[in-house]
């Protein structure tokens, strides 16, 4: 199958998936749901495969339980991070879901088993909770036994059904594309409150490269608010695995999104050793303090979000914020994340965040903040995107592309405002669109209407004014407009006109005698 045919099959059964399950199940649970048991499919077939070890003559879905012992049990979680029993397979459920009356309550006690069988093992913290939010006893899904388990029932066949092939030979990110699909269809509103934007995955795909861009090996790569891993994973998919050598680290304050990043890694086969995402407030609880400092960064944090700010006396002193000598206003912490971005990249490393753009204008504390970025040479570029690229929100945002290996005292600005293509509901970037920014990034060079490099002198004396168009002169589109033939086709016009008028008066004048 070809990318589109995948993307559309997927798109086809998720649609029909939703019309014989949602009912009063909202569209937020809805997606849980769907993703929970996508999961729960890859899970089972990836664990089963690593237990066949490509030998044809074996099925394990098809083995009784009593044949394993503890030394396969013991040495499948050292190596996988979890253990699933052949009576547990996706497959196995899923074949007899409709007749199954205890349908709800068996897959509780299989999702319990799999987060228990990682419980002693280093695996422990990235398994356990990775269910939570598939809760099979809710009354969502009904509120009889018997209505939870046909509507389970058919989210099971739903999945069973999508030809997915082996998920590592499948053109497009399916986790990825189901994710985003769900949430242009059903859940658009969701997180809005709290300033969260899922990254669309063609955003995501020009962060990465911008953050791996001529790097050929990176230590590590970091999300500081991870949401469902989609920016880390876009490093992975884009770029050889040898290339991050120490894998992906992340953090996420939601616990549902966090849960879904954990799933996530697992889908695109990074294993348990090979990606630390923790669960906790980035700002007031940072993690990786002493796996730091990273050498490629992205991040879409939540836009303008409130903090504690300076509320907390404290966290003026904090080695991330110290530098700039003044804090985030306790209204917007876009700066906060972008300084905490900052402290945890390596000298050689590249940082890409996704801002809001009205930081790059606003007075006061965010002023200071820009002129302690660009006093230190930290900004190599800002890029303003197109709108209406993210679900959920029309404005145009922009990518704050820092780095502390800077050759020269400039800072590039890039319009990229008309670089899309429009669909339904919304814009996306295309595969010419992000060559033609990763082009001009790496180019530096000045192109007229779309990038220009300035001094940061001159940035300086404009007020620290970080805004693109504060730069980069728009292109006049209005039509071109040539006064002397104007006046020559008005005189031919009043001519015309007069002519007119008197041709008038003399049909009056035959018709008064």
């Amino acid at each position: 199958m070809t990318s589109s045919q995948q993307r559309a099959e997927l798109h086809r059964q998720i649609w029909q998936i939703a019309n014989e399950v949602r009912g009063s199940v909202d569209g937020w649970d809805f997606k849980q749901y769907v993703l929970g048991t996508l999961f729960y499919r890859f899970i089972s077939e990836n664990f089963a495969s690593y237990i066949e070890g490509g030998d044809e003559s074996v099925n394990y879905a098809t083995l009784p339980d009593s044949v394993i012992t503890d030394d396969i049990k013991d040495d499948a979680i050292k190596t996988k991070g979890y253990f699933i029993y052949p009576s547990q397979l996706f497959a196995t459920i899923a074949k007899d879901a409709h007749r199954n009356e205890n349908l709800n309550t068996d897959l509780a006690a299989i999702f319990k088993a799999i987060e228990g069988s990682a419980n002693g093992y280093p695996s422990e913290p990235d398994i356990k909770g990775l269910f939570a939010d598939f809760d099979t006893t809710s009354n969502r899904l009904g509120n009889t036994v018997a209505d939870k388990n046909t509507r389970l029932s058919a989210v099971l066949k739903g999945v069973a059904w999508l030809k997915l092939e082996q998920f590592a030979d499948n053109q497009i990110d399916l986790f990825g594309d189901a994710y985003e699909y769900l949430i242009s269809n059903y859940a658009a509103n969701a997180g809005k409150s709290g300033g969260e934007f899922f990254t669309p995955q063609s955003v995501s795909k020009l962060i990465a490269q911008i953050a791996m861009h001529k790097q050929e090996t990176v230590n590590k790569i970091y999300d500081p608010a991870a949401g469902s891993g989609s920016l880390l994973l876009q490093a992975k998919k884009h770029f050889d695995n040898h290339i991050i050598e120490d894998g992906f680290f992340g953090q996420e304050i939601n616990h549902t999104t966090y849960n879904l990043a954990r799933m996530n890694m697992f889908l695109h086969n990074i294993n348990y050793d090979k990606f630390n995402i923790v669960l906790g407030n980035t700002l007031l609880n940072p993690h990786f303090k002493d796996d730091k400092p990273f050498d490629a960064i992205v991040s879409n944090p939540p836009y303008s979000v409130k903090w504690i700010g300076s509320d907390d006396p404290t966290l003026i002193n904090d080695e991330r914020f110290a530098p700039a000598g003044v804090l985030a206003p306790k209204s917007k912490a876009d700066f906060a994340f972008v300084l905490h971005a900052l402290n945890y990249l390596s000298s050689k490393g590249r940082a890409a965040i996704v801002c809001f753009p009205g930081i790059f204008y606003r007075g006061g504390a965010e002023k200071k903040i820009r002129e302690y970025l660009i006093d230190n040479n930290y900004v190599e570029s800002v890029i303003s995107l197109a709108p209406n690229l993210f679900f959920g929100t029309t404005i145009s945002v922009n990518i704050l592309v820092l780095s502390k290996h800077k050759t020269d005292n400039k800072t590039q600005f890039i319009d990229a405002s008309q670089l899309f293509r429009s669909e339904t509901n919304t814009n996306i970037l295309t595969e010419a669109n992000i060559e033609q920014i990763m082009q001009l990034f790496d180019s530096k060079a000045d192109a007229e209407y779309l990038a220009v490099s300035i001094d940061n002198s001159a940035i300086a004396t404009n007020d620290y004014n970080l805004s693109v168009s504060a730069y980069v002169k728009a292109e006049d589109t209005r039509e071109v407009i040539d006064i002397t033939t104007l006046n020559a086709e008005l005189k031919i016009t009043v001519t015309k006109i007069n002519q007119l008028r008197a041709d008038i008066d003399t049909i009056i004048a035959e018709i008064e005698a």
